[in-house]
C-alpha cells in the first residue's frame, strides 16, 4: 500500500492543478484554431504542443538543471528547456526563419513601385502607438509592464512573428509565451480583422481603382538590392542587421541564381525543421505561473490595438497618396503594409476582386506587404538601440 501511496503522489492526476490544467485547455485550443480552422498551422501545433508538454506536472520538460555547491551537474534540464535556451534565447532560431523568409521573397513588385515602401512604413504606426500605450497603463498603475515590455508588447502591431520572438527574447523574455501567441494569432486571423477595417475606410469606388500594370524589374536589379540594403541599414541602424542581414541573406541566395540548392534547402527543409523546434520553444513558456495573469490578457489587448492601428495607418497612407500621385492608387494595397506575408496581400486581393471581379491586386499589395516586413525589422531594431 505505501508504494502504492508513493507512486499516486508522483502521478500527473495527484500534482495536476487548475492552472496546469488551464493551459493544457489552452494547448488544446491552439491545436484545434491549427488543425480544424487552419490558423498558422506550421506554428500553432508545435506551439500547442508544446504549452501540452510543458504544464503535463512531473514531467519536467522545461525544468532547470540543477547544480550542487561544488557546480556539479546533479539533474539536467528537461528537452524544452535546451529548446528554448539553445535556439530562441540565443536568437537563432528566429534569424534562421528569417533566412528562409527572405529566400522565399520576391522584391520586384516592391521595386517595380518604390512608393509602396512608405506603406510598408506607415503600417509600422501601431506598434510605436502601442509602446506609448503600453508605458501609460504602466504609468497609471493598471499593468506592470516597464518600457523593455512596452517595446516587446509593440512590436505585435508588426504582424512578424520572427521579429516578435527576437525582440521579446532579448528585452522581456518572461512575456515570450503571451507576445507570441498574440502575434501569430493575430497573423493567423489577418482574413476576418483586416477586411472590416478596409471597408470601413474606402469607398466603393476606391476599392474599384485599377492600378497600372508592373514594369518589369530585372535580375540585376534584384540582386543588387538585398545587397545595398544589407550595407545601408547595417551602417545606419546595426541593431536592425541581424534580421535584415539573414533576410537579405536569404534572398540573395534566391536571386544569384548561382545556389540554388542552398536556396531550396532554405524555403524547405531548414525552415521547416526550425519552425518546428520553434514552435515547441515558444510553447515552453505557456506554462501556468508564466501566462495565467492580467499582464497576458494586457498584451493580447494591446497586440489587437496594434494590429488594427497598423492597418488603418496603411489604408489611410494609400488614400493619401493616391490623392496626390498622378498614378492611381486603390487604398486597399495599404492594408498589405504590415509584414503578414502573403496573406495580407492576399486580403487586399480578395476586396479588390469583391468590387470588381476584373481588379487583381496581388503583385500590386506584394510590393507594400515585403516593405511591411522591412517595416518591421527596422522598427524593431530602433526598439532594440533605443531600449536594450
Amino acid at each position: 500500500m505505501e508504494k502504492l501511496a508513493i507512486l499516486w503522489q508522483q502521478s500527473g492526476v495527484a500534482q495536476m492543478g487548475l492552472g496546469p490544467a488551464a493551459m493544457m485547455t489552452v494547448g488544446l485550443i491552439l491545436l484545434y484554431l491549427a488543425i480544424h480552422r487552419r490558423f498558422e498551422p506550421l506554428l500553432l501545433v508545435p506551439i500547442g504542443i508544446g504549452t501540452l508538454l510543458v504544464n503535463l506536472p512531473g514531467a519536467g520538460f522545461e525544468a532547470l538543471p540543477v547544480y550542487d555547491a561544488q557546480g556539479h551537474l546533479q539533474s539536467p534540464g528537461g528537452l524544452l528547456y535546451y529548446i528554448y535556451e539553445a535556439g530562441i534565447a540565443t536568437g537563432l532560431f528566429p534569424l534562421i526563419i528569417f533566412m528562409g523568409v527572405g529566400a522565399m521573397t520576391d522584391f520586384g513588385p516592391m521595386l517595380a513601385n518604390p512608393k509602396t515602401l512608405l506603406l510598408g512604413a506607415a503600417a509600422q504606426v501601431g506598434i510605436f502607438a502601442t509602446l506609448l500605450g503600453a508605458v501609460f497603463m504602466g504609468q497609471l498603475g493598471w499593468l506592470d509592464f516597464s518600457l523593455r515590455d512596452a517595446a516587446s508588447i509593440g512590436i505585435i502591431g508588426g504582424a512578424d512573428g520572427p521579429t516578435a520572438i527576437f525582440v521579446t527574447s532579448i528585452l522581456s523574455p518572461e512575456l515570450l509565451g503571451a507576445v507570441a501567441v498574440a502575434a501569430y494569432s493575430y497573423m493567423a486571423l489577418v482574413p476576418i480583422i483586416q477586411p472590416p477595417i478596409a471597408r470601413l475606410l474606402t469607398t466603393p469606388d476606391e476599392r474599384r481603382i485599377v492600378m497600372q500594370q508592373l514594369r518589369p524589374v530585372s535580375r540585376v536589379e534584384k540582386i543588387l538590392f538585398p545587397l545595398l540594403l544589407l550595407v545601408l541599414v547595417g551602417l545606419l541602424l546595426p541593431s536592425a542587421a541581424p534580421l535584415l542581414g539573414m533576410f537579405c541573406f536569404g534572398n540573395l541566395m534566391r536571386e544569384c541564381g548561382v545556389v540554388d540548392r542552398l536556396s531550396d534547402t532554405t524555403q524547405n527543409a531548414l525552415i521547416n525543421t526550425v519552425t518546428i523546434f520553434l514552435g515547441l520553444g515558444v510553447g515552453s513558456k505557456m506554462s501556468a505561473e508564466k501566462f495565467l495573469n492580467w499582464e497576458t490578457l494586457g498584451i493580447l489587448g494591446l497586440g489587437a490595438f496594434a494590429f488594427c492601428l497598423g492597418t488603418v495607418a496603411g489604408v489611410l497612407m494609400a488614400k493619401l497618396m493616391n490623392r496626390l500621385s498622378k498614378t492611381p492608387i486603390n487604398p486597399l494595397i495599404g492594408s498589405a503594409g504590415v509584414s503578414a506575408v502573403p496573406m495580407a496581400a492576399r486580403v487586399s486581393n480578395k476586396l479588390g476582386l469583391e468590387a470588381d471581379p476584373h481588379n487583381f491586386l496581388l503583385m500590386h499589395a506584394m510590393g507594400p506587404n515585403v516593405a511591411g516586413v522591412i517595416g518591421s525589422a527596422v522598427a524593431a531594431g530602433v526598439m532594440l538601440a533605443m531600449i536594450g
